[in-house]
């Protein structure tokens, strides 16, 4: 598979993870204990996982404008 393919595919699910977090976040009271961990904590664990996947994918960029040598 190719890094645009990957990318298409794991920024939509990046963003539906973030969105889940802030609404089992901001709404954990009306969530029974159990659905709370399921949602927030599991996919929290899920987030980081697919985090890391896109910061690899996107290495090359991250180096070019971030961690360039100041001269």
């Amino acid at each position: 598979m190719n890094k645009n393919l990957l990318l298409k595919i794991i920024n939509p699910i990046l963003l539906l993870l973030l969105i889940s977090q802030a609404c089992s976040g901001f709404f954990h009271h009306s969530l029974s204990h159990k659905m709370f961990e399921i949602i927030h904590e599991g996919g929290g664990i899920f987030l980081v996982v697919i985090s890391f996947l896109h910061l690899v994918l996107n290495w090359g960029w991250v180096r070019a404008n971030f961690l360039k040598i100041k001269q």
